[in-house]
C-alpha cells in the first residue's frame, strides 16, 4: 500500500510539474469590516458583557493553472489579520473534468462541513457570535474538516434535478492538520458522504452522513456518528430552509454515550439591495440512563443587510436561552461595516 502510495504521489508531481508558468493566473482579495457589538449576560462572566468596537483586515490568495492534459489545479488561503495573523482556511483543487473533483482540505472547506448549516441569513449563522457557547451550532462535517481529502463527482442533470455527491476521507480525525511533513495527532480516520438534489423550481433536499473512530485514538469500538438532512426552498427573493442534525456518542462496545439533536430554520427575503432574515435553532443534550436529559439551548436572531457597491452594512438581534439553566438569557446587538477590495 505504502508503494502505491509513493508510486500515486510521484505521477500527481510529475503532472504538477507540467504546468506553465505563464499559465497560473494569481490574485488577492480581502475585505475591512469593522463591527460594534453589545452583550448582556446577566449570569455569564463579565467578559461576556458589555460593549466592543473591532476592525480587522482579511485577505485571500488564490492560484490557478492547467495542465497539458486539461486538467486543473488550484489552491485558495485566507488570512484573518483581527489579531496575529492566522490561516483560517486553505485548500487544493484538482479538477479532472469528467473524472470529477479531487480537493485536499488543509483548514476547513470539506464538502461536509459546507452543509452543517443551510439556513439563509442576512449577515451570518443564528448561532456565530453567541458568547457563551456555540449555542446551536449544527456539529455535523466538523470532526473531518482539517487535513481532509475529498472527492466531489461532476454534477449531474437528470430530469430537471442537479444531483451533487461527496465522500470525505480524514487520516486524523477531530483533530488539527499536520504540519509540513509531519503526522496529525491521532491516528483515528473519518469519512463523511453527502448527497444534494436540487430541482429546477427551487426545491433541494440534502443531506449527509459522517463516522469516526474513538476521539482519543485509544479505544477500539468508540466514536461518533452523525446524520443531518434538510430541506430548501427558494423562489426569487424568497428562500427558507429547515434542517435537523443527530450526533450518536459511541462509549466501547455495549455502551453508549450522551447524544445531541439538533433542529433549526431561517427565512430570508431579498429585495434590491436590501435583506432580511429571521432564523431559530434548538440543541440539546438527551438523557443517558439515570441522567437526565440537558438544558434545551435556544436561540434566535434578527437580521438585516444592505449592499451599495463594495460596501455592506448589517444589523443583527441575537438571543439565546438554556445556558445552563431554562432561565438563563443570553443577549447580543451587531452592527457591522464590511468594504471588499
Amino acid at each position: 500500500m505504502k508503494n502505491i502510495t509513493k508510486v500515486g504521489l510521484s505521477a500527481l508531481a510529475g503532472s504538477l510539474v507540467m504546468v506553465s508558468a505563464n499559465a497560473v493566473d494569481y490574485s488577492m482579495s480581502g475585505g475591512l469590516q469593522s463591527v460594534y457589538s453589545t452583550q448582556n449576560n446577566p449570569t455569564g462572566a463579565e467578559s461576556t458583557n458589555g460593549k466592543g468596537l473591532t476592525t480587522q483586515t482579511d485577505l485571500s490568495f488564490n492560484a490557478s493553472g492547467e495542465l497539458d492534459n486539461g486538467f486543473t489545479v488550484s489552491s485558495y488561503m485566507f488570512l484573518d489579520t483581527g489579531g496575529n495573523v492566522s490561516n483560517t482556511s486553505a485548500q487544493m483543487t484538482f479538477g479532472m473534468g469528467s473524472l470529477g473533483t479531487l480537493q485536499i482540505n488543509n483548514r476547513y472547506g470539506s464538502k461536509a462541513n459546507a452543509i452543517d448549516d443551510v439556513t439563509p441569513h442576512a449577515y451570518n449563522e443564528t448561532w456565530d457570535g453567541l458568547a457563551p457557547t456555540a449555542m446551536n451550532h449544527s456539529s455535523f462535517g466538523s470532526r473531518t474538516m482539517h487535513g481532509s481529502l475529498d472527492y466531489r463527482i461532476p454534477t449531474q442533470e437528470l430530469m430537471g434535478v442537479t444531483v451533487n455527491a461527496s465522500v470525505t476521507y480524514d487520516p486524523n480525525s477531530n483533530a488539527s492538520e499536520a504540519q509540513k511533513g509531519g503526522v496529525g495527532s491521532n491516528s483515528v480516520s473519518g469519512t463523511a458522504y453527502t448527497l444534494q438534489l436540487a430541482h429546477e423550481s427551487g426545491l433541494e433536499i440534502g443531506g449527509g452522513i459522517e463516522s469516526v473512530d474513538d476521539d482519543a485514538g485509544i479505544v477500539e469500538g468508540q466514536g461518533t456518528e452523525a446524520a443531518t438532512g434538510y430541506i430548501k426552498f427558494s423562489a426569487g427573493g424568497l428562500t427558507a430552509a429547515y434542517q435537523e442534525t443527530y450526533t450518536n456518542n459511541l462509549a466501547g462496545t455495549g455502551k453508549t454515550g450522551a447524544d445531541l439533536e439538533e433542529s433549526f430554520y431561517g427565512v430570508a427575503f431579498t429585495s434590491g439591495d436590501v435583506t432580511v432574515s429571521y432564523a431559530e435553532g434548538s440543541i440539546q443534550t438527551k438523557a443517558l440512563g439515570a441522567t437526565a436529559a440537558g438544558v434545551e439551548k435556544e436561540s434566535e436572531s434578527l437580521q438585516v443587510a444592505y449592499t451599495m457597491g463594495a460596501m455592506t452594512i448589517a444589523a443583527a438581534m441575537s438571543e439565546s436561552t438554556g445556558e445552563v439553566a431554562a432561565t438563563d438569557k443570553y443577549e447580543e446587538n451587531t452592527l457591522s461595516f464590511n468594504f471588499a477590495f
